[in-house]
């Protein structure tokens, strides 16, 4: 798994996988041939750890139907160990691939790769800041790697201080979320230099920015040491922390922070699916959508018409399963993806 919730799990999940996978139900529609059209879904699906067995899912929401594996079918390969994340970005794709250490750039309208960026040690997210040039961040390396669109390659890096993870750029400036930490790293994207560390919660997971410009981070805390989970609202123009919320258990578990199309209302993973204006002065006590037992795993939110897609890791094993919901947190329908889905990607 890329994360470390599922690093431990891993052992457990293969020897079980081994006696006891069950064969999954098809999807409502299975097309072997990826057909982007406007309107679909991609589907990063992170694979086992050493399995080498990540994809990325296609799904097309009028026809209710998947592509599997838009990436082995483009290119009669497989894509790598654990996909990590995608970022879209001037008609190109690049598909983050962690334990493979690589960056796959790929044709975003038929997913054709045309260049692998190497040289990573376990590389997270990835962050255009300009047309020629991105941030990477990385799992062990205690640095931010500089990549140059143009050649394709490493061209520089900015030291920092230990496992990073999403990134937010606003007015020139990254802000980059820290796992290991209570900082909120600051970077000029044009010098390539660290330029202020913010303090808030300890292990920042996920950034968004709202439609007011200001940036709201989720923190996971620390149980050992009583450090309760954590959300921030940050002024970006004079990196002054604005308003904080403290969950209320230090059992709580908040991921995968995300914003509607007007950016104007978060949503979260803790356990079930949170919903919260950015208005609000409290943090939701009950979540939005129940999870009901399930893994909620992955969470997306269409900007178009705010549904709602979580994704079901189960047993870190078999395919996962997408719950699609109405903005009211009806449930649509739902369908397979690959292993472990982790995140949704809506062009």
């Amino acid at each position: 798994m890329s994360n470390k919730r599922s690093y431990n799990l891993f052992i457990f999940f293969v020897m079980f996988g081994f006696l006891s996978c069950r064969k999954d139900k098809p999807a409502d529609k299975i097309k072997p041939n990826i057909m982007i059209q406007q309107g679909g879904v991609f589907i990063s699906n992170e694979g086992n750890f050493q399995f080498g067995n990540a994809k990325i899912s296609y799904y097309n929401p009028s026809e209710n139907s998947i592509s599997e594996d838009v990436f082995e079918t483009a290119n009669n390969r497989p894509l790598g160990d654990v996909c990590q994340s995608v970022c879209f970005y001037n008609s190109k794709a690049y598909v983050v691939v962690n334990n493979s250490g690589k960056i796959e750039v790929v044709n975003e309208k038929t997913f054709v790769s045309t260049a692998i960026i190497n040289g990573f040690v376990s590389p997270r997210y990835f962050l255009p800041v300009s047309n020629a040039k991105a941030f990477v961040t990385d799992l062990y390396t205690n640095k931010i790697y500089v990549v140059d669109l143009t050649t394709n390659q490493i061209s520089g890096n900015i030291p920092v201080g230990g496992w990073c993870e999403e990134m937010a750029m606003v007015y020139g400036k990254v802000f980059i979320t820290s796992k290991e930490g209570n900082y909120l790293y600051v970077a000029d994207a044009i010098n390539d230099l660290l330029i202020d560390s913010i303090q808030i919660g300890f292990s920042s997971n996920s950034i968004v920015q709202d439609k007011n410009a200001k940036l709201w981070v989720l923190c996971d805390g620390n149980q050992t040491n009583s450090i309760y989970p954590s959300l921030h609202r940050i002024n970006p123009a004079n990196h002054m922390v604005e308003q904080s919320f403290q969950f209320s258990s230090i059992n709580d578990a908040p991921w995968r922070l995300k914003l509607n199309g007007s950016a104007d209302t978060l949503y979260f993973l803790n356990k079930g699916v949170y919903k919260m204006s950015i208005l609000e002065n409290t943090i939701p006590l009950q979540p939005f959508i129940s999870s009901s037992g399930s893994n909620f795993y992955g969470l997306g939110v269409n900007p178009e018409n705010s549904e709602i897609y979580v994704s079901d890791a189960i047993d870190y094993v078999q395919k996962g399963q997408i719950y699609r919901y109405k903005s009211s947190g009806s449930l649509m329908n739902t369908f397979k993806a690959g292993i472990i889905p982790s995140d949704f990607y809506f062009r």
